[in-house]
């Protein structure tokens, strides 16, 4: 079954209230020309002609929510070093509340990406998962900062700042707030209790299997949100669009049709234009199909980039 897109005001993205919590991170973009080959080895030399950063993992989510036009916060931890500062600083700029917790053992989350005439050639991974002190530092501020939202995203990464995820989804539930989660891993049972997981095809695969029909398919999926007590589950499918699997059945949303040029970060903008929706009081099936239309339009830019509120008033 599919249904048509709905004409949505987006002037009430302005009422939802929004708190992201998850592994954050710092993008890292060296763009240059390759000219030759480096007589050391076979590799190409990359002149380095401009850099830009931006906001990564669940600071991408946020970033996008806040573009917006939502009330948006974000939780989660950073070093005691430049790039947490960093991140702080670009959270200000954007008007993102920040709740970053500040763990000195260890370093910000950084992907650099070395970029040459449009191709990313290398990407350079600094991670170290933070320290128990400070994780429980963060359930404790998270309970503090909750009742000023309306909906959570968790956004895990696998990064390790999410290890309090199944406390935290229990304490937004008793308050009434609406959960999303975007999962990782093989374990999907820390998220019991979310209102709304939304997994791609390989992570869904990994937790239910393969299948062969849309039947399977729902069948599985169904069983899956009975296990873990989820309201919805959204399966995000690349260019076969996007499965809503709720109370009110099956749903399967086409793809827009956009030429696809980077699809990094194209989950984190489904997932916060789900939560803007979701906060600003629309149906289920209308977050979906205005997410489905963001996610076409962020894959068409390069890198971790967003979706204002003029470009999905345009492509619907």
């Amino acid at each position: 079954m599919s249904a048509a897109a709905p004409k949505i005001d987006l002037t009430r993205f302005d009422q939802a209230r929004i708190l992201v919590v998850g592994d954050v991170m710092l993008d890292r973009y060296w763009f240059g020309e390759v000219n030759r080959i480096s007589p050391e080895a076979p590799v190409p030399v990359v002149r380095i002609e401009r850099r830009e950063e931006r906001l990564g993992g669940a600071a991408n989510v946020a970033r996008n929510i806040a573009t917006l036009g939502a009330t948006t916060g974000l939780l989660g931890v950073v070093g005691q070093d430049e790039a947490g500062k960093t991140v702080d600083d670009m959270l200000t700029e954007l008007g993102v509340a920040s709740y970053l917790v500040y763990d000195p053992a260890i370093s910000t989350i950084i992907k650099l990406r070395v970029i040459g005439r449009q191709q990313q050639l290398l990407r350079v991974d600094f991670e170290e998962p933070p320290t128990d002190t400070v994780l429980r530092d963060k359930l404790t501020r998270f309970n503090a900062v909750l009742d000023d939202y309306d909906v959570v995203v968790l956004s895990d990464y696998a990064k390790g700042s999410l290890v309090n995820v199944a406390e935290m989804i229990a304490g937004a539930k008793q308050r009434g707030k609406r959960i999303l989660v975007d999962p990782k891993g093989d374990d999907f049972s820390p998220y019991k209790g979310a209102s709304l997981l939304t997994p791609n095809k390989s992570e869904l695969t990994r937790i239910i299997g393969s299948w062969k029909s849309e039947q399977e398919l729902e069948r599985k999926a169904r069983a899956l949100m009975q296990s873990l007590d989820l309201e919805a589950l959204l399966l995000t499918r690349s260019e076969e669009g996007m499965t809503l699997f709720s109370e009110a059945g099956m749903i399967t949303i086409p793809a827009v049709a956009r030429e696809v040029f980077d699809v990094s970060g194209a989950g984190d903008t489904v997932i916060a234009t789900m939560a803007v929706m979701l906060g600003a009081g629309f149906p289920l099936i209308d977050a979906v199909h205005m997410a489905n239309r963001a996610g076409g339009i962020v894959v068409g830019k390069l890198g971790t980039a967003t979706v204002s509120r003029d470009e999905l008033a345009i492509s619907g």
